[in-house]
């Protein structure tokens, strides 16, 4: 079975869902590390209820983007992950570590990408009127929100939705899209 390290940095729904749906059978792998860059990240407590193995690797206690993710870089090779599942991850991993974990590494962003990369999707996609935005999982490569698609699913922008109404129906897509495509790649049914 395969091991993932799932990284956070805030509340950790999107992990939560994830272990949950990892407990019932219906992600076919193991979540063997969660990595958070926050010390006070809530995911920790969640990932706590699950009895996963979680690890705290601050940044301010590198004197160097390099040095923290070297470290990260060996909590991943002690527990021989497989695959890097971001969560909430809210720092760009550097060229380098994407090179060690090429297409081995996962994000989830809440827009239809390539439109509204970035921190502020949904925000902005509000902002913009459009019609609809969704969900994106893609590979992570070296740049923001640029890797190889592997699922998206679309969100109508109803007339009377709020701000808050369409963060609330983008989140449920993401719960159901983000174990769809870690599924897809751990079958091999995309590369």
């Amino acid at each position: 079975m395969k091991k993932l390290a799932i990284f956070v940095s805030g509340n950790g729904t999107n992990m939560e869902n994830l272990l949950c749906r990892i407990r019932e059978g219906k992600v076919r792998a193991e979540a063997s590390l969660v990595v958070s860059d926050n010390p006070g990240a809530y995911a920790l407590e969640r990932a706590k209820k699950f009895g996963v193995e979680s690890v705290v690797v601050d940044r301010k206690k590198f004197d160097s983007k390099e040095n923290f993710e070297a470290e990260i870089q060996r909590r991943l090779a002690a527990k021989k992950i497989d695959y890097v599942i971001l969560a909430g991850f809210m720092r760009i991993l550097s060229p380098s570590f994407v090179r060690a974990y090429r297409d081995r590494i996962l994000n989830i962003h809440p827009a239809l990408l390539p439109d509204f990369p970035g921190a502020h999707a949904i925000q902005e996609a509000w902002e913009a009127k459009v019609r609809k935005t969704g969900v994106t999982v893609h590979f992570v490569d070296e740049g923001v929100d640029t890797g190889p698609v592997i699922l998206q699913r679309e969100v109508a922008v109803e007339a009377n939705d709020t701000l808050e109404s369409l963060e609330k129906k983008i989140h449920a897509v993401e719960y159901e899209i983000y174990p769809e495509a870690i599924n897809l790649v751990l079958k091999g049914e995309v590369k």
